[in-house]
């Protein structure tokens, strides 16, 4: 393969995640670690695995292909010993005995969403038709514990905002004992209908998206206490004063809930009685907002409440209220608690996230080292360890033992055909952290170099790390054609601490887009002669693409040309949970929400600036590129817009990924005058 075949590659392995073992969860007893892989590094057929830690042979359990599934396995979910393994394929709810590696499918009578097995391994809970029901493992008694009363009305699964803003991806949450669930009814109704249609298919139907625009009604969240007796009982707090229900559970202390207000300047947790009142446990208050963590908040076995606090200018695990981890030591997230046992990420340095433990007696101890971005799980002594470094984009996952060899979980990735070679920098007045890719084979003196600036840029993502991750791959290909590609995380990228994270409040734009600046500038004056700084063009996708775009729009002094992909470019007619957390509410800020427009600057174009936008992405809906560039051709400001049919937010198909990244090459190249 040559170098330009690397964006065929991302496509063909979507991302270098095909063939990498995932969702790694060990046995009580350590003996057997389940996961998810495909048989290679092209195969989009996950199966699930079991790895003998004794021996460190594999086992298959479940082959969609054997099955006669046109699909992988997406997820699983087991019992409390782990004996039993059940997973949604193909419309079809499966059940796996992970002992003996048999799989039988478990009759229901519609297609089943997020099955979950009961701690007992006595029944599965699922979703389906909008409505939780349940089943038992072999079969039997399978009933609707809730029914929606509307068509918009759901019962067990996550609402839109909590699955793509708070970590929240469940609505039901079984009972240690197996005989109840907590779930959760979304009422959809309030929110506002949207349509998105298919040019490309006039015969087609538009599909009705339900979707709570900034400053418009949520979805109406509630919780219910449902028994398998058939009983049900209401869950009670002040819905109005918080309407976001943004982690619950139910743990051997009972079914709790954290719950946000509408600002997100409170958070409270609720513990849970049998008959629905609920009391306050916490309670998190903050001038600006509550930063959500994955895994918040949680419980030990003794019925410690662990969570977080921000103290100054350090993110801290606390437990029980009180903080537990040094000032410098940035919590990322909460992977699980064992015992008095909590396992962490957490990062000292931005670059790189690590692996940690804490325990009263011992306080917070590292597990991982060496850089790369470290996560994990760990069941009794026997702990998953995964690391993105330089060269492993999909990660690595090791099973350490405590007094035994360690035994890899062995990865059947395709190596990337191109090698990213970043060099790591620490820029300008702001100490901002960015990747630096130079041409393979680049020699000082060689010449200046055009510059590609390649930035997410918001508070969603970290580009400049020592993790690998596939977009590096994407930087090194553009720097191998003839740039130097800098990547550069400004202020409210994550991993910085509270006081960098809301330097953005109230203004999503400037600060990020003054970053790039003094970032590129910083560069330039630690490698004399090696940017040439007359050449310099921009390009992004999601926020990126809406920093790409505004970089041409503000600073055509800076920058003389924009690829700019699935751009934002009005803040308002994005989701509430989002926008209202760092821009307020836009009847009490609608300034926040002007100044921050790409349409409203749409006049001041004068750089060549290509919008590219997929027809199908329902999360920045194609009406953002589209009314950008109904408005420059108002200007009379040329541009160029790149439409791809039946594409989500992120293009999947292998053509439209290869074809596309070409057409960006090209269009770069000819907008900044190169050969």
């Amino acid at each position: 393969m040559t170098t330009l075949s690397l964006p065929r590659q991302l496509a063909r392995t979507r991302r270098f995640t095909l063939g990498v073992p995932v969702q790694p969860e060990p046995s009580p007893d350590g003996t057997t670690v389940l996961f998810l892989r495909g048989r290679t590094g092209t195969d989009p057929l996950t199966c699930l695995w079991a790895l003998d830690t004794a021996t460190g042979a594999e086992r298959l359990i479940a082959d969609p292909a054997a099955l006669g599934a046109g699909e992988g396995i997406a997820a699983y979910s087991t019992d409390a010993a782990g004996t039993l393994a059940t997973f949604a394929l193909d419309g079809a709810l499966w059940l796996a005995d992970t002992a003996g590696g048999t799989v039988r499918r478990i009759p229901v009578p519609g297609p089943p969403e997020d099955p979950r097995l009961d701690p007992t391994g006595r029944r599965i809970a699922y979703v389906s038709g909008r409505a939780l029901r349940v089943v038992g493992v072999d079969g039997t008694q399978e009933r609707a514990l809730a029914r929606p009363e509307a068509e918009d009305v759901a019962y067990g699964l996550a609402e839109y905002v909590a699955a793509e803003e708070m970590f929240r991806d469940r609505g039901h949450w079984w009972s240690p004992d197996g005989t109840a669930l907590l779930v959760a009814r979304v009422d959809n109704r309030p929110l506002a209908r949207l349509f998105l249609a298919d040019p490309a298919d006039p015969h087609r139907p538009p599909r009705t998206i339900r979707y709570p625009l900034a400053g418009t009604a949520n979805a109406d969240v509630s919780l219910r206490l449902l028994g398998l007796d058939g009983t049900a009982t209401e869950v009670r707090w002040d819905r109005a004063a918080f309407e976001y229900l943004t982690a619950a559970g139910w743990d051997g202390h009972g079914p709790y809930a954290a719950v946000q207000s509408r600002d997100q300047r409170t958070v409270r947790t609720l513990a849970i009685e049998p008959d629905g009142a609920t009391r306050v446990l916490a309670e998190r208050q903050d001038a600006h907002w509550i930063e959500l963590l994955p895994g918040l908040p949680a419980r030990t076995a003794a019925g410690a409440l662990v969570d977080t606090a921000d103290l100054g200018d350090t993110r801290h695990l606390t437990v029980d209220g009180k903080p537990v981890t040094p000032p410098g030591l940035q919590l990322r997230a909460v992977l699980g608690t064992e015992g008095e046992q909590v396992l962490f990420t957490a990062s000292d340095e931005p670059t790189e996230t690590h692996l940690w433990t804490y325990r009263p007696d011992t306080g917070p101890r590292r597990l991982s080292n060496g850089p790369g971005l470290h996560t994990g799980v760990r069941r009794g002594d026997t702990v998953v360890l995964t690391t993105r470094a330089q060269g492993h984009p999909g990660g690595r996952s090791t099973v350490l033992r405590e007094g035994r060899p360690a035994l890899p979980l062995v990865s059947r990735a395709e190596p990337p055909v191109v090698t990213a070679r970043p060099e790591l920098l620490r820029l300008g007045s702001h100490d901002l952290r960015a990747n630096l890719f130079l041409p393979t084979g680049h020699r000082p003196g060689d010449g200046p170099l055009p510059v590609l600036l390649d930035p997410y840029g918001g508070p969603a993502l970290q580009k400049a790390t020592t993790g690998g991750p596939w977009y590096e791959q994407v930087s090194q290909w553009f720097a191998d054609q003839g740039f130097a590609v800098l990547v550069v995380d400004g202020r409210g990228t994550p991993g910085r601490g509270p006081r960098w994270d809301k330097t953005i409040h109230g203004d999503k734009a400037e600060p990020a887009l003054g970053d790039q600046i003094e970032g590129l500038r910083a560069a330039d004056r630690l490698r004399p002669g090696l940017l040439d700084l007359d050449r310099v063009g921009i390009r992004g996708w999601s926020y990126g693409g809406y920093l790409a775009a505004l970089a041409v729009l503000r600073r055509p002094d800076v920058f003389h040309a924009a690829s700019a992909g699935a751009a934002p470019t009005d803040w308002r007619f994005y989701d509430t949970h989002w926008q209202e957390r760092f821009l307020g509410h836009p009847d009490e800020h609608p300034e926040h929400y002007d100044s921050g427009s790409l349409i409203a600057e749409a006049p001041k174009l004068s750089r060549p600036l290509l919008l590219i936008q997929g027809l199908a992405d329902d999360n920045v809906y194609p009406a953002h590129t589209l009314r950008l560039s109904a408005a420059l051709l108002a200007a009379g400001r040329p541009h160029e817009v790149l439409p791809l049919r039946a594409t989500g937010h992120r293009p999947t198909d292998e053509a439209v990924v290869e074809n596309l990244l070409t057409h960006e090459l090209h269009f770069l190249r000819r907008s900044l005058g190169l050969a």
